[in-house]
């Protein structure tokens, strides 16, 4: 058995056999750490399962994916590479490479074929930083039955999603995010471990799907009531819902209803407590 492909020297030798180099408008980097992408996948939770791979490249997660996983289903973009992960997986008889871009994928149809296949699908990617939060919304918002997403992305992205109340990094998308997902950080990785070497570091990043969300009213209306909410980090929640609907008696009432300081900030408010800000709101909506 040949070298794991994360190795400089098999990094090395796939590229010069390919004539390959990374391609910055897709946002490649290829990952030269054997340990980092074998560390990435037992985490993935998908021994003996279905996982979707987005972007393999030259396939050095793939690989460990492939000697965990039942069958690794990865979308590659990039033309030259198809003909590059047929070679280096050739070992590999449960992978399957689809030349496709991913956010035109149906993923709830992938999702339901891989089920005939395996009881989980699970999903496991270094994704490219300049198109994360598309991917992700992809996934998140298209409902397909994935258990676990585990992905590898720019440190600043990955520190929000997983952002706790009252941080510096507790954001709107801390909030919408972690409605859906119980949301952890798996590990750092620095920026060494990349061929070419970005310019900042990463950190994987791990969604598990909760089983049954928080209810609310109206979904729609809370996540625009989160984003107005952080609309200006540094105003006072009354004021940034002040632009959100110009009446101040009725943002007064509202907030006060929902047990909510209008001095406080959107920052320091528990997800339960944006979901009873919605929910004052659409009763309140509802009446008039």
């Amino acid at each position: 058995m040949n070298k794991p492909i994360a190795t400089s020297l098999r990094t090395k030798e796939i590229l010069e056999r390919f004539h390959l180099y990374a391609r910055k408008s897709l946002g490649q980097n290829f990952i030269t750490d054997p340990s980092v992408v074998r560390r990435i996948a037992e985490s993935s939770r998908c021994q003996g399962q279905a996982v979707i791979e987005i972007g393999p490249g030259i396939g050095a997660l793939t690989e460990q994916l492939a000697l965990l996983a039942k069958k690794v289903v990865a979308f590659e973009i990039d033309d030259r590479l198809p003909e590059v992960l047929a070679w280096s997986l050739q070992e590999y008889s449960n992978v399957e490479i689809r030349h496709q871009d991913f956010l035109k994928a149906d993923l709830p149809e992938v999702v339901a074929d891989l089920k005939q296949e395996a009881e989980q699908v699970v999903l496991c990617a270094n994704l490219p930083y300049y198109i994360t939060t598309p991917l992700l919304f992809k996934i998140f918002e298209s409902e397909a039955e994935i258990s676990v997403i585990t992905v590898m992305m720019q440190k600043e992205v990955g520190d929000r999603m997983a952002a706790r109340v009252s941080t510096k990094d507790y954001n709107a998308l801390s909030v919408l995010v972690q409605y859906g997902y119980e949301v952890k950080t798996i590990m750092k990785v620095p920026r060494t471990v990349f061929n070419p070497k970005p310019n900042v570091d990463s950190s994987v990043v791990q969604f598990v799907k909760r089983k049954q969300k928080p209810a609310v009213l109206d979904e729609q209306l809370f996540f625009e009531i989160v984003k107005a909410c952080f609309k200006q980090r540094r105003k006072t929640i009354y004021n940034n819902l002040r632009e959100y609907l110009p009446n101040q008696q009725e943002v007064q009432r509202i907030l006060q209803e929902a047990g909510i300081d209008p001095t406080e900030r959107a920052e320091n408010l528990e997800l339960e407590t944006f979901i009873r800000l919605s929910e004052v709101w659409y009763e309140r909506k509802s009446v008039c």
